[in-house]
């Protein structure tokens, strides 16, 4: 089991920048896929990115493209979400995660990782 941590969430106005990072601890890091996923108010969690553990092959949901990137530095054993031009409906909380096992493309689901942090929370204001 890999413990992680996120942080960098906050309130912005639209069109800003945030940056969130996931702190990995645990030997269970190495290898991983790792993930971001979001959660609004009343909707499911969604997927917003993963990254597989040599950075060489990323997918994004749709509606985060050429705003959002992915990245991991893997000696801080930590997973960057830098996003900009922030949206409201970006709003939600943010979730690093874990994949239970070696996976990729755009079709990630909340099962595949077995890992979660306790969220950050991003609020964009209009």
């Amino acid at each position: 089991q890999v413990r992680l941590v996120e942080s960098g969430g906050g309130l912005v106005q639209a069109g800003g920048s945030l940056r969130l990072s996931c702190a990995a601890s645990g030997r269970a890091f190495s290898g991983k896929v790792m993930g971001w996923f979001r959660q609004a108010p009343g909707k499911e969690r969604e997927f917003v990115a993963v990254i597989s553990w040599s950075g060489s092959s990323i997918h994004y949901v749709d509606s985060v493209k050429g705003r959002f990137t992915i990245s991991r530095d893997n000696a801080k054993n930590t997973v960057y979400l830098q996003m900009n031009n922030l949206k409201p409906e970006d709003t939600a909380v943010y979730y690093c995660a874990a994949r239970r096992a070696y996976g990729m493309g755009p079709n990630q689901t909340p099962a595949d990782f077995g890992s979660w942090g306790q969220g950050t929370q991003v609020t964009v204001s209009s």
